[in-house]
């Protein structure tokens, strides 16, 4: 490997390698990351809802530690993906929001999982 100091040039970051013995020639950056779920508050949501199946919203904003408006947002956005099923019902005549993943939902946190063991190697 042939280095050259460049630490003149600011920004070069000091060290550039020659091309003709590149060291990420082989590295395959991942550029298909779910960006829906990569979101690390939409994150976090899927999270729960992968290993609970379903949780009220009172459940999950205590857990993930949004506002309100910040949560209804990232659920808003996780069920326009199709990965969430937002359902509105009455417990003991209280209203209750229940967020519960999907299908599809299941299948693109399995995808988004895999693809960063991938990245993280």
């Amino acid at each position: 490997m042939v280095c050259t100091d460049l630490s003149s040039n600011p920004h070069r970051g000091g060290i550039i390698l020659s091309n003709n013995n590149d060291p990420l020639a082989d590295f395959k950056l991942k550029t298909d990351i779910n960006k829906v779920i990569h979101e690390p508050s939409r994150l976090l949501i899927m999270a729960y809802l992968f290993v609970l199946k379903n949780a009220d919203l009172v459940f999950l904003k205590r857990k993930v530690d949004l506002t309100w408006g910040n949560l209804s947002a990232h659920a808003s956005k996780l069920e326009e993906a199709g990965y969430i099923k937002i359902t509105k019902k009455f417990r003991e005549k209280k209203p209750v929001t229940i967020l519960e993943i999907t299908e599809p939902g299941r299948n693109a946190f399995l995808e988004y999982k895999e693809v960063m063991k991938e990245v993280l190697r």
